[in-house]
C-alpha cells in the first residue's frame, strides 16, 4: 500500500514540476515524495526547519545558485495543481502496456543515482518489463538531427557493431544520428535490450511523428523512457534536461556529428561532469556538422574514436566489460569488490580527479575511496598524478 501511495505521489510530482526543478527535487529528497506532494500542493505547511534543510542541500549540491524560498516555489507550482491526475496518467500507461518506475523499484537503473539531487523523480516507460543494463554495458550515440551521409554511415557501423558485442545503444529518438543509432542497434541486436530511447515529451505519443515506426520497434525490443508524464510536449528545455539521463545511463557518450552549438555537446558535458568517458568521431575540417566534435577534441574533453572497438575500450579500458571478438583475455577486475568496481567506474580516463570528487561520483565515503585507490593502485588500475587520480592502463 505504501508503495502505491509513493508511486502515485511521484506520478503527480512529475506533472507538477519541470525536470531538474532543483527546489522540487530537494523537497522530495528532504521530505520524501508523499509529504513533498502534500507540501507542494498546499495541504501541508512547510516549516522553517524544512526550508533550512533544502537551503543546505542546494548550497551543498552546487548545481543551483539561487533559491528564493519555498513561497516562490509554491507560487510556481500552484497553476498546475488542478491538472494533477496521477491515476489517469497511470491508467494511460497501463493501456499502452507501459509502466511507471520509481527509485525504489528493482527495475530502476541504479546508475541514475550518480546524478545526485538531479536524479529523476520517476521514469515513464514503454517496452518489455526487463532489467535495463548497467552503465558498463550501455553506450550513448548522439549527434546532429541534420546528419550527413558520412554521419549516418559511421553511426550505423558503430551502433550495429556495439549491439553485436552485446552493448545497449542509448539515444534520444530524434531524426538524424539518433534514428540511425536506434535502427542499426535493432538490426545488430544480440542482447536483451539492444537500444533505449530517452524522450523529451510524453511516451504516449512518439515524437517526432516521422520516427513513429522506429520508436515502436524500440518499444518492442528495447525501451522508451521519459521523466515527464503522458501528454507532455517536448519543449526545447526538456530536450536539454533529458540529455543528463542519456549521459547517466551510459558508460560512454559518443558524439558522431555535431555543429559548433549542438544539443549533443550538452549531453557530452553532462557525461564529463559525471566522470563518464566521452568520445568524438572526427570529420572533414570543411564540414560544419563536425565542428562540434572537433571542438570537443581540441578542448580535451573527448577521446577520438573511429570504430566500435575503440568505443568498447573506452567503456572498459582493461577490456573486461564484454568480450571483444578479437581478444579472449581474462579481466583484471574479476576479483574486485563491488565498492572497488564502482570506484573504478568513477575514475576518469584522461584527466585527474580528487578524492573528494570521487567520493561524490562513486557515492562512497572518502575513507573508502582512499582505501580503494590503494587497492586499485596495486593492480595498476588507478594511478596518482599531480596530486589527483585517474585510471591506469592495466590489462587482463
Amino acid at each position: 500500500m505504501h508503495l502505491d501511495i509513493e508511486r502515485r505521489s511521484r506520478a503527480a510530482l512529475s506533472r507538477l514540476m519541470e525536470p531538474q526543478d532543483a527546489a522540487g527535487l530537494a523537497l522530495v529528497q528532504v521530505a520524501g515524495a508523499v509529504d513533498a506532494l502534500r507540501i507542494a500542493t498546499g495541504q501541508l505547511p512547510a516549516g522553517p526547519e524544512l526550508e533550512q534543510e533544502i537551503t543546505a542541500l542546494l548550497s551543498g549540491d552546487g548545481s543551483t545558485t539561487s533559491w528564493a524560498g519555498m513561497a516562490t516555489s509554491l507560487k510556481r507550482w500552484q497553476p498546475r495543481i488542478p491538472d494533477l491526475a496521477p491515476e489517469r496518467d497511470l491508467a494511460t500507461m497501463a493501456r499502452l502496456g507501459g509502466r511507471l518506475i520509481i527509485p525504489s523499484d528493482e527495475l530502476w537503473p541504479s546508475q541514475l543515482a550518480d546524478l545526485g539531487i538531479q536524479e529523476p523523480i520517476c521514469l515513464w516507460w514503454r517496452g518489455q518489463e526487463q532489467q535495463l543494463p548497467g552503465a558498463a554495458t550501455s553506450i550513448a550515440l548522439v549527434g546532429s538531427r541534420d546528419s550527413t551521409s558520412y554521419g549516418a554511415a559511421v553511426t550505423g557501423d558503430l551502433a550495429y557493431s556495439l549491439a553485436q558485442r552485446g552493448f545497449t545503444v542509448v539515444s534520444g529518438g530524434a531524426y538524424g544520428i539518433d534514428a540511425h543509432a536506434h535502427r542499426a542497434a535493432l538490426a545488430g541486436a544480440t542482447g536483451a535490450v539492444p537500444t533505449i530511447a530517452v524522450m523529451a515529451g510524453g511516451v504516449d505519443r512518439f515524437y517526432p511523428s516521422g520516427n513513429e515506426d522506429l520508436l515502436r520497434a524500440v518499444c518492442n525490443q528495447g525501451a522508451v523512457l521519459a521523466e515527464v508524464p503522458p501528454g507532455s510536449a517536448p519543449t526545447r528545455y526538456r530536450f536539454l534536461q533529458r540529455n543528463r539521463i542519456i549521459a547517466a545511463l551510459s558508460a560512454v557518450t559518443v558524439v558522431v556529428e555535431a555543429r559548433w552549438r549542438s544539443g549533443a555537446l550538452n549531453t557530452a558535458h553532462h557525461a564529463e561532469t559525471l566522470g563518464r568517458a566521452v568520445g568524438a568521431v572526427p570529420g572533414s575540417v570543411h564540414s560544419a556538422n563536425s565542428a562540434g566534435c572537433h571542438r570537443l577534441l581540441r578542448d580535451g574533453g573527448a577521446v577520438c574514436v573511429t570504430d566500435a572497438a575503440e568505443v568498447a575500450e573506452l567503456a572498459s579500458p582493461s577490456g573486461s566489460a564484454l568480450p571483444d571478438p578479437r581478444h579472449g583475455q581474462a579481466a583484471v577486475q574479476d576479483g574486485l569488490t563491488l565498492e572497488d568496481l564502482i570506484l573504478l567506474d568513477a575514475l576518469p580516463l584522461r584527466s585527474v580527479t580528487s578524492v573528494e570528487k570521487l567520493s561524490v561520483v562513486a557515492g562512497l565515503a572518502q575513507e573508502s575511496v582512499r582505501a580503494g585507490l590503494g587497492r586499485l593502485g596495486l593492480l595498476g588500475l588507478a594511478v596518482s598524478e599531480r596530486g589527483g587520480w585517474k585510471r591506469g592502463k592495466a590489462t587482463g
